[in-house]
């Protein structure tokens, strides 16, 4: 079996190649010699790996993009959720009589902090980070487990009145 030399493979690839991509080859002064354009050759082939790779890498960023922005969506409107939530709930401490930071709140007292946190919010936050706080209910829930309550409390004794107490009068 005869075998070509991987040099002499690589070299008639290479002259092949060079042969393909140089097809205005032009004689100079002396008849036995060849000048090739590579610097044409290679601008030409430089634009058009360009022309074909650009559009593959814009489609790439934006499909990154887009499988970064619903996580980041949801990450940013959680911690504002939360920031809305201890916002709230420190205005209705300071707003309720007898309420105070690092004091453990009774039943009534526990819900008026929570009818007045989410009044507060109600009156002031964006429609938008409500609904994503679950409307008032989702947020009185929300403020309800951040609250330092006696032990008695629970959702029915606390967080119920505090609801009805935002509901609007029926005629």
């Amino acid at each position: 079996m005869n075998r070509t030399p991987p040099q002499t493979t690589i070299l008639a690839a290479a002259l092949l190649a060079s042969l393909a991509l140089a097809p205005h080859a032009a004689c100079a002064a002396d008849a036995g010699s060849v000048v090739v354009p590579w610097g044409d050759t290679l601008v030409a082939a430089s634009q058009a790996a360009a022309t074909l790779l650009l559009p593959l890498a814009a489609a790439a960023i934006t499909g990154a993009v887009a499988r970064i922005a619903g996580p980041l969506r949801l990450l940013i409107t959680t911690a504002l959720v939360e920031r809305l939530v201890r916002n709230v709930s420190d205005y209705a401490l300071n707003a309720v009589a007898q309420a105070a930071h690092g004091r453990t709140l009774t039943v009534p007292l526990g819900s008026a902090v929570i009818a007045r946190a989410v009044q507060r919010a109600l009156d002031q936050a964006p429609a938008w980070l409500l609904r994503a706080a679950g409307g008032p209910r989702g947020l009185a829930e929300k403020v309800f487990r951040t609250l330092p309550l006696d032990a008695a409390a629970d959702a029915d004794n606390t967080l119920a009145p505090a609801l009805q107490a935002l509901a609007p009068p029926s005629p």
